[in-house]
């Protein structure tokens, strides 16, 4: 593959998560949301690694990390936020986070990181 294909799938690829977010926020599965909301903002870093390295992506799920290895200048904001939903990368997956993650994740706590992670989505497209 190319470096333009690899970086068109992680576009795609974070659209479709997008989608699958707001579904589930939609079915009340607040947690499962939170967890899509890492992985699409995820795969939008990726893509801007792609576009910027010129390589493949790493793998891994530290947004920090991939923040860090895009090129791109974050606020330190952002870099909070990024911090505070890689978070859900771990307690979305793993059952001993799980149980404590899904007290954690009202509908007020996943309305909320939703909207911001659909605002930092189409700030990570602009940098595109």
């Amino acid at each position: 593959m190319n470096i333009n294909t690899i970086k068109e799938f992680w576009i795609k690829s974070a659209a479709e998560d997008l989608k699958t977010a707001e579904s589930l926020f939609a079915s009340k599965r607040y947690h499962h949301c939170l967890f899509f909301c890492h992985l699409f903002i995820e795969k939008l870093l990726k893509a801007l690694v792609v576009k910027n390295t010129k390589e493949p992506s790493p793998y891994g799920h530290n947004l920090l990390s991939f923040a860090k290895l895009s090129g791109i200048k974050f606020s330190q904001e952002q870099l909070d936020y990024l911090a505070e939903i890689t978070a859900f990368n771990i307690e979305g997956r793993y059952d001993d986070y799980k149980f404590s993650f899904y007290k954690k994740a009202t509908r007020e706590y996943a309305m909320h990181y939703l909207e911001q992670s659909k605002k930092f989505y189409l700030w990570l497209k602009k940098q595109l």
